[in-house]
C-alpha cells in the first residue's frame, strides 16, 4: 500500500528553491537537530569543478542540460563555469536550500542537482543565491529565512514568473542522510499557497504538491520513471 504523502515528502526544495527529500528519521544522538550550525565551508564545496559542472548536468537529460549554463559553488557564492544556449541553469544545490525547520538545512554531505528553466532561473534561484550569499557570511537559518522573507516583501527579489520549473532527474543525489537519492521528478513553482486548488495531497489523489511559505509558493511535483540517463527509477 502506497505510504502517505505526508510520510513520503519531508519539504521542498530549489532554490530558494525547495528541496524534495524523503522523509528523514532523526538520530538518537540528536533527535531534534542532528546540524545545528554550519559546517566548515570547505565541507560544502566540491574541490573539482569539472566534475561539480558534471554532477549538475545529470539533473536533467543531456539534450537539456548539455546545453544549459552551469553554475558552481566557490568561496565568494555561485559562479558562471560554463555557459549556456537554452535558457536553462543547472546548479548543484546545498541543503540551505531547504526551509529552515528542514534537519538537513546545513547537512554538508547534501548534493542536489537541478535544472531551472529560463522562467525560474530569472525569478525563483535569485532566492537561492541570496541564501547562499547569507550562508556564507555566517548567518543563521532565522537570519537567513528572515532576510529573503524581507527581500521577498520589499521586491528586492523578483516576483516569479509564470511557468516556473525545474528538473531534479539526477540518480545521484543525495537528498538527506535516510534517501539519498529519492525519484527522479520535474516540480512546478506557482505563487502562493494553492495546493488545496489542485486537490493536491488529498486521498486518491495524483497530484502531489508542497507548500514553501518562506518563498511564497507551492511546489508542485511530477514523479518520472527514469533518471536522467535513462536507467529506471524506483517503482512509482
Amino acid at each position: 500500500m502506497p505510504k502517505p504523502v505526508s510520510k513520503i515528502i519531508a519539504s521542498a526544495v530549489i532554490t530558494l528553491l525547495a528541496i524534495v527529500v524523503v522523509q528523514a528519521q532523526p538520530s538518537p544522538q540528536n533527535q531534534k537537530d542532528p546540524y545545528p550550525a554550519m559546517a566548515p565551508l570547505d565541507q560544502y564545496l566540491m574541490p573539482d569543478q569539472n566534475a561539480e559542472i558534471a554532477l549538475a548536468r545529470t539533473a536533467a537529460p543531456a539534450s537539456i542540460s548539455g546545453h544549459a549554463e552551469v553554475m558552481v559553488l566557490t568561496r565568494q557564492g555561485y559562479v558562471t563555469a560554463a555557459k549556456g544556449s537554452n535558457g536553462f541553469l543547472c546548479i548543484v544545490e546545498r541543503g540551505w536550500a531547504a526551509g529552515s525547520d528542514q534537519p538537513d538545512f546545513w547537512n554538508p554531505r547534501l548534493r542536489a542537482p537541478i535544472c531551472f528553466n529560463a522562467a525560474a532561473a530569472r525569478s525563483f534561484v535569485p532566492i537561492f543565491f541570496m541564501r547562499t550569499k547569507l550562508a556564507l557570511a555566517g548567518k543563521s537559518k532565522s537570519e537567513i529565512a528572515a532576510t529573503a522573507a524581507a527581500a521577498i516583501d520589499s521586491k528586492e527579489l523578483p516576483p516569479l514568473e509564470p511557468g516556473a520549473m525545474c528538473y531534479m532527474m539526477s540518480k545521484q543525489q543525495y537528498l538527506n542522510d535516510e534517501g539519498k537519492a529519492w525519484h527522479p521528478h520535474l516540480m512546478f513553482i506557482v505563487p502562493g499557497d494553492v495546493g488545496k486548488t489542485w486537490g493536491a495531497n488529498q486521498d486518491g489523489s495524483p497530484v502531489l504538491a508542497s507548500n514553501d511559505p518562506e518563498e511564497r509558493a507551492t511546489i508542485f511535483l511530477v514523479l518520472l520513471p527514469k533518471w536522467s540517463d535513462g536507467t529506471p527509477g524506483p517503482p512509482i
